[in-house]
């Protein structure tokens, strides 16, 4: 009996083991996780699209102090700032006491999520029914698209400058549009094809309306749906050509299951880690190090562009911030430590065949650290060293943060990318970790109560030490 003792206990200290982290959290904690997931839903339910998401982070943080930051003003411990770019990306920062020569905490996100794009010239009639060409943005899986309900959202910019917000199919009682599908009855051919095959890129067109125009000319349906879009927004078929609308899933942000511990809905990938990064800072008062959000756009087609994590916009915030103190930015980012806070494939009992077990992220197991992204042989991936694993664990671990080391998917069976390579690439240790996600890039996805708070949980201790 003492030597199974003895050996039990050797096995506890010495194995790696892990537990579900409702086993190890108290009632108090239980009540945060929901209050902190309420006003998640809030936002999640909102922010439908990046520039939605931007005002609404906005909002908040001007509630809470936060004000518009030029280049040039003076900044001293506490100050709270933002600036944004184009409306689709922002960058936060509660300035600390340590000089930028310290360098910074940082937690970047994104907030675009796979949608469906109009395109320029969008509308057309076919047999008296009018539809909206697509282009599809991100990574989708097309037959997930159809005969689902979608709402528009977006902005037309006029050729007089003015800009008119687009929101159709929110709120209960304005009308959804829909891509139709074939019934049973009749895809006996279409059914026979791959899945990647069956619904195509250029079939995914929304049904718009189906009422003719009043007279005796051609295309009127098309006719009556511009007729409608002028009198309510004073446009024409032209202001497509300067309009950026998205067709996004008409689903409500909801509980899910009978205990009611995971929440379902559409772009958790990655407004979910957004988020968590946004409600740490705001919980900040002066944290020793400046503490940076970065909210960024174009991820999920590469971060390219103006509003993407790889345009100069973060380093001339940066620098403005170091300008005003007199530091070097190279020195200010070698110094400084970034969270890339983005979603993980959460193991799905239902498809095991794709994940290598003993390394995929579980749900309720806390945020997923990820060492490494990438696609197979670790292509494309920054691949934080293990000073950076190690300082990461004993800094969750001191504030009793649940969390969980990942990779995403069996080594050859395909990979993913962050933000995160870009911000190593600027000389910042960096490394991801976030909430791991059943469904991610599908148009209702679902992540757990508890993983999305130890993720803000993770990030404030970060900004906070």
């Amino acid at each position: 009996m003492e030597q199974n003792t003895v050996s039990n206990d050797r096995r506890e200290s010495l194995f790696y083991s892990q537990k579900n982290g409702y086993d190890r959290i108290d009632t108090q904690e239980r009540l945060q996780i929901e209050s902190y997931c309420r006003e998640y839903m809030d936002f999640l339910n909102t922010a439908r699209t990046e520039r939605e998401a931007v005002r609404y982070a906005v909002e908040k943080a001007e509630a809470l102090g936060f004000r518009a930051y030029q280049a040039g003003e003076a900044l001293n411990p506490g100050d709270r700032i933002y600036r944004v770019n184009r409306g689709k990306a922002l960058m936060l920062a509660v300035i600390g006491r340590r000089g930028l020569q310290d360098g910074t905490v940082i937690a970047g996100a994104h907030i675009d999520s796979p949608r469906l794009d109009l395109k320029q010239i969008p509308l057309y009639e076919q047999d008296e029914l009018c539809y909206l060409r697509t282009h599809y943005y991100g990574g989708i899986k097309k037959y997930q698209w159809v005969a689902v309900p979608l709402e528009l959202h977006g902005v037309v910019a006029l050729a007089s400058g003015e800009m008119l917000d687009v929101c159709i199919g929110r709120e209960p009682d304005e009308p959804k549009f829909v891509i139709t599908d074939l019934l049973p009855h009749l895809a006996g051919d279409q059914m026979k094809k791959t899945m990647a095959e069956g619904i195509t890129g250029e079939g995914l067109n929304i049904l718009i309306g189906s009422t003719p125009y009043d007279d005796e000319g051609k295309d009127r349906v098309r006719l009556a749906v511009l007729s409608l879009l002028n009198d309510a927004y004073g446009i024409t078929e032209e202001d497509f050509l300067s309009a950026e609308l998205t067709a996004v899933p008409a689903f409500d942000v909801s509980e899910v299951g009978l205990d009611r511990s995971l929440i379902g809905g559409y772009g958790h990938d990655d407004r979910v880690c957004a988020w968590a990064e946004l409600r740490a800072l705001f919980d900040l008062e002066i944290p020793e190090k400046t503490a940076v959000c970065i909210l960024s756009d174009k991820e999920e087609t590469g971060s390219d562009g103006v509003s993407g994590m790889q345009s100069r916009a973060f380093d001339c915030f940066m620098e403005d911030l170091c300008d005003s103190q007199g530091i070097p930015l190279r020195r200010c980012m070698e110094n400084s430590f970034c969270i890339s806070a983005d979603v993980t494939a959460a193991f799905d009992p239902l498809y095991p065949e794709v994940a290598e077990k003993r390394n995929e992220s579980k749900v309720n197991y806390g945020v997923a650290i990820c060492k490494y992204t990438g696609a197979r042989g670790k292509a494309s991936t920054s691949d934080a060293s293990a000073e950076l694993v190690a300082k990461l664990r004993g800094l969750f671990d001191r504030n009793n943060v649940i969390w969980q080391m990942t990779e995403m998917g069996k080594v050859d069976q395909g990979g993913g990318g962050t933000i995160a390579k870009f911000m190593a690439n600027r000389n910042i240790d960096t490394i991801d970790a976030g909430v791991p996600v059943l469904s991610m890039h599908a148009p209702y996805e679902v992540v757990s109560k508890l993983d999305c708070y130890m993720t803000y949980k993770g990030i404030l201790a970060a900004y906070t030490e």
